[in-house]
């Protein structure tokens, strides 16, 4: 009986044991983890920051007029930029009508800003075709395009990077990067916002980074 007893004591100081074991061994893995996903929020904190101040800048394109339009022609206005293009099929129009539900469902503060849609496809993108395409959703929306050499500055300043597929039967396609930027009167970035919120999100968001009137 004694034998038994001693040895299910020494199982179970086994067992423990063991389980200390295990801990001490997870501890250090467990810093490590912690370690690093404090660094990775550190460098995602530190990356925003960055690209808050390097994301933008001074550009010179045309309207759906032909006119030519600087980023001082919005000085003192908000602006929401948008790049995409014409003949694209589904997240451009869908980016576009969104906006312009989320400004409509912003009220009257969302009036101020201007939502502008930057093309990527200045062969095919003529200022008579932006406009006409974006008057589809909005009135607002202000349609630029240009050169090669225009846009080139202007896409590489906000990091937006466009290629474009190989030519078929039915022309060709661009693959783009899709964000909202919001400007501030000045054009320096406010925030970067993702095209897949809502319309209701996005308004939401808009309030969140906009002074209260």
């Amino acid at each position: 009986m004694n034998r038994k007893k001693h040895t299910k004591v020494a199982s179970t100081e086994q067992a423990s044991l063991s389980r200390r074991l295990e801990w001490k061994k997870i501890f250090p893995l467990l810093g490590i983890v912690l370690l690093l996903f404090s660094g990775a929020a550190g460098l995602r904190i530190f990356l925003t920051s960055q690209q808050h101040t390097q994301i933008g800048g001074p550009y010179t394109l045309v309207n759906g007029q032909g006119k030519t339009v600087t980023q001082a022609a919005f000085k003192g206005r908000y602006t929401l930029l948008y790049f995409g293009y014409t003949h694209c099929v589904d997240v451009c129009p869908l980016t576009l009508a969104t906006v312009s539900a989320a400004l409509d469902e912003f009220g009257k503060q969302g009036q101020s800003i201007i939502p502008v849609f930057i093309s990527v496809d200045p062969e095919r993108d003529t200022p008579k075709i932006l406009q006409e395409y974006v008057e589809r959703f909005s009135p607002r929306i202000v349609g630029l395009t240009g050169s090669e050499m225009q846009l080139q500055p202007v896409m590489k300043a906000f990091h937006v990077s466009a290629r474009r597929h190989a030519p078929n039967g039915s022309g060709y396609l661009v693959d783009h990067s899709s964000l909202l930027y919001l400007m501030d009167g000045q054009n320096h970035l406010v925030d970067m916002i993702p095209v897949d919120a809502s319309a209701t999100q996005i308004a939401s968001e808009l309030r969140r980074l906009l002074p209260s009137s």
